[in-house]
């Protein structure tokens, strides 16, 4: 994308002004060589959800963003369903509440080091992965809908995990507006053996090591420590949520034609929210989040069991578990005044600043963990939620590096095997399903995830906390 083309408004955030249909102006907050990076197809998808009824201030993409379903990946999108405001299950994306979940091991690098290969292997054979896979749990269609009202609530109840694991889960665990009723059959069923999985993808379980510490405060806030290991959890709601929002893809597109929306791709499939489509989307998706946080819980108990079975010393603890798939009912100043609306994050990170009493006793005076994972061969980030990210993007923030490069090309460009032996030589031990799967996710497909995240810090999206680095990795 021409830089030129925008308007700079400072070094880390663009415009796209207002015209011809748009309701608000599009805003895109990167540094100038991201922008340079980005498909020009990104302002093209910013415009057109600035066209959608009842959007509120602007279109917003993030430092990470490229071109996905609709919205573009990194897009945010706030609707006031007073204002004839709609939902869309492209904002919202397939793959409903992907998110990350860090967990603290109590335990640094040096202690960890020589037992790391069989953690690793532990990992890989214990914690279901890759393509169609399955785990232990089989659930009756009685059960599904347990999950799917209860979430993270209804794992620990079955005896997966520990319920002080709650307060470190968005939502403490269970999103309300949960309607299984609104879940197709088809979808129920391609979750009945899909949960404690990981699924493929640039999903992974990741053992890293806090390599740099630039908030002091605030790392002490969260536990964390130079040398700290930490491992972390990056996956969704598996088949049940990709089901949904085909599902809904359909329903929604004739539910636009019927409100005579001014949609300008078919991808924005979209609804009025008070309509009945519009409802029993959210009713869907709200499940699909649900799904996510069972599925990321269950995942959460077999880590720990396995970690404790290896370091009996060391103590799994939640750090915190945040989404980036996902549409959510919250409440925000907008010109002046407090307003009730949808905002939609697909592929961005819910970033709440301090003093959210949504937030863990003991992070609301720093504010909200924000994980944003990198690759298998770089870092991953951990920053907290900023007062002026609530003011500029409804409390958002980027979610990842951002892909560089398409999955086809990726997979034409690397091989698997060889990923993994450069990796390795790096002090990277992997552990893949799928040799064609570790190619699409070769570091250099995707964006400088320091650049993304130094970007989100500069713009007052996020501040920085600490770097973590991996030092082993298992994918689907």
């Amino acid at each position: 994308m021409d830089p030129k083309s925008l308007h700079k408004i400072n070094d880390y955030l663009w415009e796209i002004p207002q015209h011809g249909e748009m309701k608000v102006p599009g805003r895109i907050f990167a540094s100038e060589k991201l922008i340079q990076e980005m498909d020009e197809k990104v302002r093209e998808q910013v415009t057109n959800v600035a066209m959608l009824p009842g959007i509120q201030i602007a279109s917003i993409a993030m430092p990470d963003a490229h071109w996905g379903y609709g919205f573009p990946i990194g897009g945010v999108a706030a609707f006031d369903p007073d204002e004839g405001g709609i939902i869309s299950m492209g904002g919202v994306g397939f793959d409903i509440s992907c998110g990350v979940r860090t967990m603290k091991t109590g335990m640094s690098r040096d202690e960890v080091m020589p037992r790391l290969k069989t953690l690793v292997d532990q990992f890989f054979n214990r914690v279901p992965a890759g393509v169609g896979s399955e785990g232990l749990i089989k659930l009756s269609p009685g059960q599904i809908d347990e999950m799917l009202l209860g979430g993270a609530v209804w794992a620990i109840k079955k005896g997966f995990g520990l319920k002080e694991d709650l307060d470190y889960i968005e939502e403490q665990g269970r999103v309300s507006g949960a309607e299984p009723e609104h879940v197709s059959d088809t979808a129920k069923k391609r979750q009945y053996r899909e949960m404690g999985t990981l699924g493929s993808g640039n999903h992974y379980l990741e053992v890293q090591v806090v390599s740099e510490v630039y908030d002091e405060p605030a790392a002490l806030a969260m536990g964390l420590r130079k040398d700290d290991v930490v491992i972390t959890v990056h996956c969704g709601s598996r088949g049940l949520g990709h089901q949904v929002g085909t599902d809904y893809l359909k329903s929604l597109a004739t539910a636009a034609q019927r409100f005579n929306l001014p949609i300008k791709d078919r991808e924005l499939a979209s609804a009025p929210i008070e309509s009945p489509e519009g409802k029993k989307y959210f009713g869907a998706m709200s499940a699909g989040i649900n799904c996510a946080l069972a599925n990321r819980q269950i995942i959460t108990h077999l880590v720990r069991e396995i970690f404790t079975d290896i370091f009996p010393e060391g103590h799994i603890k939640m750090l915190y578990d945040i989404s980036h798939n996902t549409c959510k009912v919250e409440t925000h100043t907008i010109d002046g005044r407090k307003k009730r609306v949808y905002v939609h994050r697909k592929g961005a990170t819910r970033a709440f600043g301090p003093g959210q009493i949504d937030l863990p006793q003991e992070y609301r005076h720093i504010g909200q963990p924000v994980l944003i994972g990198g690759t298998m061969g770089t870092s991953s980030y951990i920053l907290v939620g900023t007062e002026e990210g609530m003011k500029t993007a409804f409390g958002s923030a980027c979610h990842g590096a951002g892909r560089a490069m398409s999955r086809t090309q990726a997979k034409r460009t690397w091989q698997g095997r060889d990923v993994i032996r450069l990796l390795e030589a790096q002090g990277v031990m992997i552990r893949g399903h799928s040799y064609s799967g570790i190619a699409e996710e070769a570091p250099e497909s995707y964006k400088d995830v320091s650049e993304v995240v130094e970007s989100a810090h500069q713009a007052g999206l996020a501040k920085k906390v600490v770097r973590v680095k991996p030092i082993a990795c298992v994918k689907g």
